[in-house]
């Protein structure tokens, strides 16, 4: 479902599943104490020849989706956070603050 290599999908409840389990992955990635940290998900490539999802399983979709916007807006929030994070770690010094040396170049 990810990728050509894992042969067609059954059905869309099998779908469905598979990308409710991206889901929560996805949302498992972004805690630092858990396995899941960083993960990279791979590109989720549309099934084809399955038609149009079935009417018992639309409402399943809808939450699905809009599971899927929440945790991509989290992720986005996470990023932006991390980025503001970095600048100013590297505005900061972490040297103690020491006196400059000047040298005065005068003829004697």
């Amino acid at each position: 479902m990810t990728s050509a290599g894992d042969g067609p999908p059954a059905d869309w409840a099998t779908v469905l599943t598979h990308l409710e389990g991206e889901v929560v992955a996805a949302e498992a990635s972004m805690d630092p104490t858990g396995a899941e940290w960083g993960r990279r998900a791979q590109d989720w490539v549309p099934p084809t020849g399955l038609g149009p999802v079935p009417p018992d399983l639309r409402e399943r979709a809808a939450h699905l989706l809009q599971h899927q916007l929440a945790v991509a807006e989290a992720l986005v929030e996470a990023i932006i956070q991390s980025q503001r994070q970095r600048d100013l770690a590297a505005r900061m010094s972490y040297a103690p603050s020491r006196p400059v040396a000047s040298f005065v170049d005068r003829a004697l």
